[in-house]
């Protein structure tokens, strides 16, 4: 029997506003596997935790035989490492380059799925004394590659941290350092257009919100609903610090060349502690669940893109699988683990959309607190926390722009059948009259209504999942229906 005309005409509503929200080509979360810790389970227990959590892509600081034999024949792709202290005799030696090669990537490969290979690691900061030789070693692996016939098949780039840059803010102004601007940065580039590869950049809005919470917004940081912040020199409005760092570095990138447009960003590393000494503004497993779970619904969704670069794909690697009990520094620097060495999680984080990685019906965004008198050193649980998931609400991305967000609240208010009376003209939810906090009041009224359950805080990207209470004027967004 033909379904009646209403119905008919409501599918078909709901099949246009689908595709009218159908975003870029989504892009990929990884994660780095660092290994400064004595205390980790073995390469085979976390392979098998990789592939539990759905993680696509993971990035090492080095190329250890026993990892890599591990993540063979499981599909999930690698970058390796070339560290720092052999940057030099790469450079130097094209037959070290190419000896390197043999043994830790083309002795695993194809098996292992080494996708790129990272030469050095923030070396303007870490290693200055070979800054001029990078590009130099860059150059002799990729030619080992060639010689290997794996260069297509995996790209040479070197994270940068983002002190390669002179000035970063507003982000019209990016630029880089004078002293590696035509040195290093523009051979980098040329280097990399040449090869088809990307350029690896380390971000973290966490340092800078943490050195400067008295003029930084926490919902900003962590890509929560706010006012943003308007760049007077290009006309562009951001919603969030990490959109921000990211396009100071794509400014810089251009202040080059126009011609190095086109080379795409990997967000090499970026993450938020989840425990910090007293001077560590910010330092919190919410606020690590946060920034975390909401960047990676971002890029999931295929809504990464930047203000200045708006329909780019850009993968990241959150920083980092572990807890770390070995790193020096202070407090944060051992705490940005999404699990703790036992394979507990810290918090939960989204690795693929609806993935088992999450928590069913808290979008990805509950967490696990230390209690119980645990030492502030500790980088494991104590025995008997219970695993707790807070409340979630869902807000409207500003960044998916007003067309997005008019047909996704359409949707919602029609088809969806979210409640929608009181974001009308004189009804109590109506101020702020702006599309972000209309749409917000509806994606979450269809959010509560769903049972909070996978995939329905998201419109193709035009909302995502917050574990705080959002406000929107002197509405109250509900945590239930």
């Amino acid at each position: 029997m033909a379904p009646p005309r209403p119905l008919l005409a409501a599918v078909f509503l709901a099949a246009a506003v689908l595709l009218l929200l159908s975003p870029a080509e989504a892009g990929t979360v990884g994660v780095n596997y660092g290994r400064v810790a004595n205390n980790l389970p073995n390469p085979a227990a976390v392979v098998q935790l990789l592939k539990q959590q759905g993680v696509a892509q993971v990035k090492l600081y080095d190329a250890d035989p026993t990892v890599l034999r591990a993540l063979a024949n499981t599909g999930i792709k690698v970058v390796v490492a070339l560290p720092n202290e052999q940057v030099a005799a790469a450079a130097s030696r094209a037959s070290y380059a190419l000896l390197w090669v043999r043994r830790n990537v083309a002795a695993y490969h194809p098996a292992t799925q080494i996708q790129g290979i990272a030469v050095g690691n923030e070396v303007f900061a870490s290693a200055k004394n070979v800054t001029a030789q990078l590009v130099p070693a860059m150059a002799n692996v990729h030619a080992a590659l060639a010689r290997l016939g794996l260069d297509g098949a995996v790209k040479v780039s070197s994270p940068i941290a983002l002190t390669a840059l002179a000035s970063s803010y507003p982000s019209s102004a990016g630029a880089f350092r004078e002293d590696l601007a035509q040195a290093v940065m523009k051979p980098m580039l040329d280097f990399l257009a040449q090869t088809g590869s990307y350029l690896m950049v380390n971000a973290y809005p966490f340092f800078a919100y943490s050195g400067n919470a008295g003029d930084i917004s926490l919902d900003y940081a962590l890509f929560r609903p706010n006012a943003g912040v308007l760049d007077a020199g290009n006309g562009l409005k951001y919603y969030s610090l990490l959109d921000a760092q990211l396009d100071a570095v794509f400014a810089a990138v251009s202040r080059l060349g126009e011609g190095y447009n086109g080379v795409r960003v990997v967000v090499s590393e970026t993450g938020w502690p989840s425990k910090g000494d007293a001077n560590e503004a910010g330092a919190s497993a919410a606020n690590a669940a946060a920034y975390n779970g909401n960047l990676a619904r971002r890029v999931l969704s295929g809504n990464a893109g930047t203000p200045r670069r708006p329909d780019a794909d850009i993968d990241v690697y959150l920083f980092a699988l572990f807890n770390e009990n070995q790193k020096p520094g202070p407090t944060s620097e051992r705490n940005y683990g999404v699990f703790y060495p036992n394979q507990q999680k810290v918090y939960d984080v989204e690795f693929v959309l609806g993935g088992g990685g999450a928590s069913q019906g808290n979008g990805g965004l509950g967490w696990q607190e230390n209690g119980g008198g645990a030492s502030s050193t500790s980088t494991n649980p104590p025995s008997g926390v219970k695993v707790t998931t807070g409340e979630a609400w869902c807000v409207a991305n500003a960044m998916a722009g007003e067309h997005r967000l008019q047909a996704a609240l359409d949707y919602a208010c029609g088809p969806g059948g979210a409640d929608c009376k009181a974001i009308q003209p004189g009804a109590a939810c109506f101020e702020p009259n702006t599309m972000v906090a209309h749409a917000s009041y509806a994606f979450n009224d269809y959010y509560q209504r769903k049972g909070r359950s996978i995939g329905t805080c998201d419109f193709a990207g035009a909302a995502y999942v917050v574990n705080q209470a959002p406000k929107m004027g002197k509405c109250d967004l509900p945590s239930t229906v």
